[in-house]
């Protein structure tokens, strides 16, 4: 019988990816641009946070945003209202970016000149949090109605992000969310999460949530 080769493909994609994001963010590091990997589910309110953000720090920081999906232009064009600098990736099916592909779309957008850049990540508690964008910071969002259990049933995501924005804090009153639960779980799977209550709807929150980005930035470039 001849021998043969067994290759564990998910162990060697990882390790290759995870090799790609640490040569990408220290190029970025080098370039002084922040890359912050923005995830969630559809539907919580990633395009309207950015917004809200984009809003707020827009005369402070140059930006630029790459919106990946897996079709549609309807987040870049509404972000392109903003005046930030944007940029439309279609995954061709694919449920997350990966270094290589993050690598890829920087590359379209244009860095130069550009303090921050913000990557809006594919609709997806599950894929996304499992490949290194070599982003600088890891944030995501989880809105009131998708309920207060998320992190029991997807804790790599909250186990790989350095902040926790909770959105749509106005409708608290109409759903059965446990905001103290919530923290207390997602914390108990990363202690050092920042959770920030927002509401990009009115804006309640957003400073709080702008402020720690712009720390972390002057920390990233320090």
């Amino acid at each position: 019988m001849n021998d043969f080769r067994i290759l564990t493909i998910k162990a060697s994609v990882f390790a290759d990816n995870d090799a790609r994001a640490d040569e990408l963010r220290k190029q970025l590091k080098d370039d002084k641009v922040f890359l912050l990997n923005l995830m969630s589910s559809p539907g919580s309110g990633k395009t309207t946070t950015l917004e809200r953000t984009i809003e707020t720090i827009g005369e402070e920081l140059s930006i630029g945003v790459m919106e990946a999906d897996i079709d549609s232009d309807v987040d870049a064009r509404t972000i392109g209202e903003t005046g930030a600098k944007v940029i439309q990736l279609h995954t061709g099916g694919m449920c997350h970016l990966d270094a290589q592909m993050t690598s890829q779309g920087l590359a379209g957008l244009g860095t130069e000149g550009l303090d921050l850049v913000v990557l809006e990540n594919v609709g997806n508690l599950v894929c996304p949090a499992e490949f290194d964008t070599g982003a600088s910071k890891n944030a995501m969002i989880l809105s009131v109605p998708e309920g207060d259990d998320k992190p029991l049933k997807y804790p790599l995501m909250f186990t790989i992000c350095d902040v926790l924005l909770i959105n749509k804090i106005d409708a608290m009153d109409f759903f059965d969310f446990d905001l103290e639960a919530c923290t207390r779980r997602a914390r108990a799977l990363n202690p050092d999460i920042q959770v920030i209550p927002i509401c990009a709807k009115t804006g309640e929150g957003i400073d709080r949530w702008v402020t720690w980005l712009k720390e972390e930035i002057k920390n990233w470039n320090a």
